[in-house]
């Protein structure tokens, strides 16, 4: 992977801006799913929300091209670009936020295959994030080309999968699982949310020898919350991110084989 990723330099110069760009963030977390629906783009929203309004430096990136939505959580109504050699995420509610809803708004893209995976390199290349201690980055659901590309183009990058305890979620998350076990990649655990009363996921985990890092049951009044920061901060879900913060910080990231 790596002597494909320097000979791929060498015909792509993006790359090694790239890596100029990425060489201040400390953490870079993505947000997984193995189907949309699961919550991942709330919790991917509140996890940066939490860890800025700890003092943390924190970006939020939104690689969700064909359905981006973090914007909609932290409310903003309108794209903005702010150009200075380079593109400059908007600073929101006091994080870094970068999506390609900055640039098209809610105009539908007909991106597939590898326009895709030209745009993000360019994403990455031009974004001018500084130091960071983390930058959450929020993936479009399954395992396909922005997953298998974010972990070439980043190796550093942590995955951290999103579950419900649901059959049908169960059974593409166990997919994610294992691709990201052949890809080798860093994975965090497993984030059980919309929790029922039952350890099903629980066991997944233990099964999969992934960590399983909690639960988050359903909170009703979340939805009244979404586009009003400082109110989501103050629910029993961004409660449960904070546990969920907690967990992530004193976590040994693990590497399979």
């Amino acid at each position: 992977m790596r002597e494909l990723r320097e000979f791929e330099k060498t015909i792509d110069p993006r790359l090694a801006l790239l890596d100029k760009r990425m060489k201040n963030i400390r953490r870079v977390i993505a947000v997984a799913s193995g189907k949309g629906g699961v919550g991942k783009t709330l919790i991917s929203s509140t996890l940066a929300l939490v860890l800025a309004e700890e003092g943390c430096d924190v970006g939020l990136l939104d690689l969700d091209f064909h359905g981006p939505s973090c914007h909609i959580v932290l409310g903003l109504s309108k794209p903005i670009v702010i150009e200075d050699k380079g593109v400059l995420p908007i600073n929101v509610h006091g994080l870094k936020f970068m999506s390609l809803y900055n640039f098209a708004g809610d105009s539908g893209l007909p991106l597939r295959g590898e326009d895709l995976s030209n745009l993000m390199v360019e994403l990455f290349a031009i974004t001018l994030w500084g130091h960071l201690d983390y930058l959450i980055i929020d993936m479009p659901p399954g395992t396909g080309d922005e997953l298998l590309d974010l972990m070439r183009l980043i190796p550093k990058v942590h995955v951290l999968v999103v579950t419900t305890p649901s059959v049908l979620s169960l059974m593409t998350v166990k997919r994610l699982i294992y691709l990201l076990k052949n890809q080798r990649a860093n994975v965090l655990g497993i984030v059980e949310n919309m929790s029922f009363d039952n350890d099903i996921v629980m066991r997944l985990a233990r099964d999969l020898g992934i960590t399983y890092l909690g639960k988050i049951p359903y909170d009703k009044g979340v939805e009244k919350c979404l586009g009003r920061p400082n109110v989501l901060l103050k629910t029993k879900f961004a409660m449960y991110i904070r546990k969920l913060t907690e967990s992530i910080g004193n976590l040994k990231i693990e590497r399979d084989g």
